[in-house]
C-alpha cells in the first residue's frame, strides 16, 4: 500500500508543488492525480477523492488517513518516514527548520499574493508594492540568518522540508525578475536546477492550455531554467526506438532532437520531454546511446 495525493495545475498550484516535493524529493512512494483549477471538473475531481474537501493537495494515507493541507502532510510524513531527512537530525536545525516551515505556510502573503507561481513564463516590468518589499527584505533576513547558524547550501544544511515549502517563493523571484540579494537569487537558481524540479515543471508545459487568471498584462520573457536540450514535437517518425522510455508500450508520438526522432505511446509522454529533455533519465539513456 502506498499513498495518495490529489494535486491541480503544475504552472500555478504553489501549494500542489509543497505537496508532491514532500514526497518527490525525498524518493517516498506515492501515486499522483492531477486535477485542474478554474474549470466544472476541478470541484468534482476534488469531492471525488475527498467528499469534505475544496483544496488541494489532498494526501490519503495506507491506513485510511486523510490530510486536506500541505502543513499537516509534512508532519505525517516526518513520523511515516523518520529515516529520509524530511527534517535536520541536529535539533537546532531541526527547530529553525520547523519555525522555516510554520512562517512560510502562515507568511510573505503580499509577496504571494502579488505575485502568483507560474512557471510558463517571466514577466518583464513588474513593479513591487511596499508590501511585497517588506516581505524580501523578510526573506533576505531570514535566509541570511539560516545560512549563517546552518552553513547552507540549504537553509539547514542539506535539503529538508523548510526548502520544500519555499520553493514556490523561489520560483517567484525568478518568474517576476525580483530585487533580491545574491544570496537569495543564488538560492532560488538552485531550486529550479534540482531534478524533481524540473520534471514538476516540464510536466506542467505539456498540462495544457495556458490558465488566463494567471495573466499579468505585462511583456513576457522564457522562464528563467538552466539551459535546456531543444527538443521539438514532430508529426511522424520513424523513430530510432520502437517503445516508450516511461511506459514500454509501441511509440505513437514523436519529437525531435539533434536531427534524430525518438517516440512515445501519447502525447503527454512526448511534450513533458520536449519541455526539457534532460528532466527525464529514461528519456536520456536512449539519447545517449
Amino acid at each position: 500500500m502506498t499513498h495518495d495525493i490529489l494535486i491541480a495545475d503544475k504552472s500555478y498550484s504553489s501549494w500542489s508543488l509543497r505537496g508532491w516535493l514532500s514526497f518527490a524529493a525525498f524518493d517516498l512512494p506515492v501515486t499522483v492525480h492531477s486535477t485542474r483549477m478554474y474549470c466544472d471538473q476541478f470541484l468534482k475531481d476534488v469531492q471525488a477523492f475527498s467528499p469534505l474537501s475544496r483544496t488541494v493537495p489532498i494526501v490519503k494515507t495506507p491506513d485510511g488517513g486523510l490530510l486536506t493541507d500541505s502543513l499537516a502532510i509534512a508532519w505525517h510524513l516526518v513520523e511515516a518516514f523518520p529515516d529520509r531527512g524530511l527534517l535536520p537530525a541536529d535539533p537546532m536545525a531541526r527547530a529553525t527548520a520547523m519555525s522555516l516551515i510554520t512562517e512560510m505556510h502562515s507568511g510573505f502573503t503580499a509577496l504571494r499574493g502579488a505575485c502568483p507561481m507560474n512557471l510558463r513564463t517571466g514577466w518583464i516590468g513588474f513593479l513591487a508594492d511596499d508590501a511585497v518589499k517588506a516581505d524580501l527584505a523578510r526573506l533576505d533576513l531570514v535566509f541570511r540568518q539560516a545560512f549563517a547558524a546552518h552553513g547552507g547550501p540549504w537553509l539547514c544544511g542539506a535539503y529538508s522540508l523548510a526548502d520544500v515549502f519555499f520553493a514556490p517563493v523561489a520560483t517567484r523571484i525568478l518568474t517576476y525578475d525580483l530585487s533580491v540579494a545574491g544570496h537569495v537569487l543564488d538560492y532560488a537558481k538552485a531550486h529550479i536546477a534540482r531534478p524533481e524540479f524540473r520534471r514538476w515543471r516540464a510536466m506542467g508545459q505539456a498540462q495544457g492550455a495556458e490558465q488566463p487568471i494567471y495573466d499579468m498584462g505585462l511583456a513576457r520573457r522564457p522562464f528563467p531554467m538552466p539551459n535546456m536540450l531543444a527538443a521539438k514535437a514532430v508529426e511522424t517518425g520513424p523513430s530510432e526506438n520502437a517503445i516508450c522510455p516511461y511506459s514500454g508500450k509501441p511509440v505513437t508520438d514523436f519529437l525531435e532532437l539533434d536531427g534524430r526522432v525518438f517516440g512515445f505511446c501519447n502525447p503527454g509522454c512526448r511534450d513533458k520531454t520536449v519541455a526539457d529533455p534532460e528532466a527525464w533519465p529514461a528519456f536520456m539513456e536512449i539519447y545517449r546511446s
